[in-house]
């Protein structure tokens, strides 16, 4: 299993790519439809697998004892 860093830097390189992927899509809306369809696309996929990151690296929650 990967350590908790490891998951950490993964999710920064694909937080990148997700905004680079979302500015060309944005920046390919006046001029090529198809390649903007196709850049937001990849975009919703990597947000997705971002999310799932996001829940496997979550922290649990510290219990108090009384």
């Amino acid at each position: 299993m990967k350590t908790s860093l490891e998951i950490k830097t993964h999710q920064l390189k694909l937080q990148l790519r997700y905004k680079q992927l979302i500015e060309q899509a944005y920046n390919f809306r006046q001029t090529d439809h198809a390649l903007s369809d196709i850049s937001e696309y990849k975009a919703i996929k990597l947000l997705n697998k971002l999310n799932r990151l996001k829940y496997l690296n979550r922290e649990a929650p510290v219990k108090r004892l009384n």
